[in-house]
């Protein structure tokens, strides 16, 4: 597991290929395979393929312009009505999300949605505008995924920091 925690990135740029449907299948399951609290699994995943709505949906905020360039991206969403901590469950949801991708040769990156403003105002209510998404759910994050157009290093063990590492007590 731990070579695919190395090879995580948040990468901001794809190439030019679509996303097999086995691999993005692969991803979901990952994300819907995520704990949650008290078992709820309150979370909804909307796929967005279309180039006109993914492009819609890189206005949302300052920092989702690269939204638009991924072959796909996943919109977490989460049911209010049914579960209580969504920023944590959709926050797992995502991880599961990057790691399966790398798993899968792909890759992603987390683009907050909640409590984030844009050009639109509050992007949470612009995202679910654009995606119909009901009054009852929230949205989290944006998760583009594709092939990567750059590589980056993999984290390594100079990274590791026993200093961070506190027994018992702080």
């Amino acid at each position: 597991m731990l070579d695919v925690i190395r090879k995580r990135r948040s990468i901001r740029a794809y190439l030019d290929q679509d996303v097999e449907a086995g691999k993005l299948k692969e991803v979901l399951k990952a994300a819907m395979f995520s704990p949650s609290s008290r078992g709820r699994r309150a979370w909804e995943f909307i796929v967005v393929k279309n180039d006109i709505t993914k492009k819609t949906l890189s206005d949302a905020t300052p920092y989702s312009f690269f939204v638009k360039k991924a072959p796909v991206a996943v919109v977490i969403c989460y049911d209010a009505t049914k579960g209580r901590r969504f920023k944590e469950d959709a926050s797992i949801c995502a991880e599961h999300i990057h790691l399966e991708a790398v798993n899968q040769g792909l890759a992603s990156c987390f683009v907050q949605v909640t409590d984030a403003t844009g050009p639109h105002g509050d992007a949470e209510v612009y995202v679910k505008g654009v995606l119909g998404i009901p009054d009852e759910y929230r949205v989290q994050c944006m998760m583009p995924i594709g092939y990567p157009a750059e590589e980056f290093p993999e984290h390594s063990d100079s990274e590791y920091d026993e200093s961070k590492i506190h027994i018992e007590k702080f």
